[in-house]
């Protein structure tokens, strides 16, 4: 495509925004910078590291994603899905290690999207996705027990069952104002929209809880006891020093990170797309999410992708180019900037909540019970994912998830080839394919394939071919729907012609597609069948036949 590298903001600024677009987009804009601000905050400390990571991540993400970015509406910034990976980092390698490969997930994405990979990433079975989804949304909601009821435990386990463990070892210190904060919270995160649209509850929740706590002195953990000041100026960029060791270690959480957040941001992407009929340019929007990484690691941000929420949150409020995500991150800048102080104030039991309910939006329960009523091969690939994320590692997850869902692929494709063989001892005038009445010579052996001759389907076809118990002197190989044969399909192919051969047997191979003659010269089909042996069609083969017997 002619535009496909290039990025939707300056395609609209070339047309032309209107006025009236352009107040909806710093509307807009407004509305999803306050909603950012509590997530992003919440979303660091959930990741191990301290809250101004998150602000400094959605401000750097935030301009460069809209800035650069494939889409219209979307929104970027740190997310949920990255809190399980960006943990297990933080806790292996420290902070170094995370913007190491922080860095090193930004160029993989980049080399993605110049690969032109954006349009391949959508065929990751979706059983996959709602597998490691929903395991991180549970992470998420048992990453947030200690908070939630004030246990104030200072070292909880990164494992998941060691966690639960030290939880049930001291749900004996519940803070009963904890708890109070937390399930308000979660009311008005939920609920308060149906009151006042424009207003996200989780503001209002924040705003109410901090001073509720500084006011009567509310004795609950806030973001100042466990974490001290926030800044509110930016750090200059800098990076650790790097060595090969470092890059071999943190290359597969690198590489989860950057699936997941190019998974993500496409995912966003298309959901967004659907809600405005628009089209975004999935390869841009990676190279745009590359980036927006880079330059968030060098200035000690976290992982950023495409932001479901805030983008659904943006169109829903009338944003239409990415000037709203350019206008959100912004105003999150001038929160920093002027407000950082105040945002110390902030219960832990109060983000506990908002990330409670984001995890409950994360979990995808409905589409989760749905997939568990369907194919037998997709509940393997939802478990197996799921229960990677939440015993083991998600990078794991991914890792096994794709490789089982490539392997059932195979099964499937395999088992659908068809092959069927007629001859005139046993078969003469049995219908093919497509209901085709043949009258075949005696002692002459028709088989049919219906499929691609991959290698996963190759051992079979081999197998139903040679070991039939007829004798023909000639036998058929017909192959008018075989769209495509992979090397070991051609090795296979050898191996039933020498067979043949070395019986006395005749082959003739039909109906081979123009587009496959040039790989049977590659793959010296030839070397071991006679040209002439290579018909255009059955009638031609079967005169063929009849002149070999």
């Amino acid at each position: 495509m002619k535009n496909e590298f290039i990025p939707k903001l300056f395609s609209l600024l070339k047309e032309g925004i209107s006025r009236g677009t352009l107040s909806k987009d710093i509307l807009s804009g407004l509305i999803v910078g306050i909603v950012a601000l509590p997530l992003a905050i919440a979303f660091a400390i959930a990741s191990g590291v301290s809250p101004e990571k998150g602000i400094i991540t959605a401000i750097i993400a935030g301009i460069i994603i809209s800035t650069l970015g494939g889409s219209r509406v979307q929104i970027g910034g740190p997310t949920g899905a990255f809190i399980v990976i960006v943990y297990g980092i933080v806790q292996e390698f420290g902070i170094n290690g995370l913007t190491i490969a922080t860095f090193m997930a930004g160029i993989i994405i980049i080399g993605f999207g110049l690969a032109r990979l954006g349009n391949l990433l959508k065929y990751i079975p979706y059983s996959l996705i709602v597998g490691f989804t929903s395991g991180i949304a549970l992470i998420i909601f048992s990453s947030q027990i200690n908070d939630f009821f004030g246990l104030h435990i200072n070292k909880v386990p990164a494992d998941f069952i060691d966690k639960w463990v030290v939880y049930f070892e001291n749900f004996d210190k519940i803070n009963i104002y904890a708890i109070a904060i937390a399930v308000v919270t979660i009311i008005l995160t939920l609920f308060f929209q149906k009151l006042l649209k424009k207003i996200p509850g989780s503001i209002i929740a924040i705003l109410l809880s901090t001073i509720l706590v500084k006011v009567f002195e509310i004795p609950v953990d806030t973001i100042e006891s466990n974490f001290g000041e926030i800044p509110n100026k930016f750090s200059l960029p800098s990076f650790p020093n790097v060595d090969y060791e470092t890059i071999k270690s943190l290359i597969q959480p690198a590489f989860a990170i950057a699936l997941l957040g190019s998974i993500e941001s496409l995912l966003s992407a298309v959901v967004s797309d659907s809600m405005i009929g628009g089209k975004h340019r999935s390869n841009m929007e990676l190279i745009a999410q590359g980036t927006a990484n880079i330059v968030s690691s060098i200035f000690g941000g976290i992982p950023a992708t495409g932001a479901i929420a805030r983008t659904a949150t943006n169109v829903k409020n009338g944003g239409r180019t990415p000037i709203a995500g350019i206008i959100h991150a912004l105003v999150l800048l001038a929160i920093m900037l002027l407000f950082a102080p105040y945002a110390k104030l902030i219960p832990l039991s109060c983000l506990a909540g908002i990330l409670m309910v984001v995890a409950y939006h994360m979990s995808e329960w409905r589409q989760f019970r749905s997939i568990l009523k369907g194919n037998r091969m997709d509940i393997i690939i939802l478990l197996t994912t799921f229960f990677l994320t939440v015993i083991f590692d998600l990078v794991i997850a991914i890792e096994i998830g794709i490789v089982l869902s490539s392997f059932l692929f195979m099964k499937r494709m395999s088992e659908s080839i068809q092959i069927q063989n007629i001859s005139s001892e046993n078969f003469n005038n049995e219908n093919l394919f497509d209901d085709e009445l043949l009258d075949l010579p005696k002692d002459v052996l028709l088989y049919e394939i219906n499929g691609p001759l991959f290698f996963g389907a190759a051992r079979q076809f081999q197998e139903t071919v040679i070991n039939t118990n007829l004798q023909p002197k000639v036998i058929i190989i017909r192959m008018r729907y075989v769209p495509l044969i992979d090397a070991t399909g051609y090795q296979s192919l050898k191996e039933i012609i020498r067979s043949y051969k070395s019986r006395g047997i005749k082959v003739i191979l039909s109906g081979i597609r123009e587009e496959l003659i040039n790989d049977f010269e590659k793959n010296a089909m030839f070397s071991i069948l006679d040209k002439t042996l290579v018909v255009k069609d059955i009638k031609e083969a079967i005169e063929k036949a009849s002149e070999h017997k």
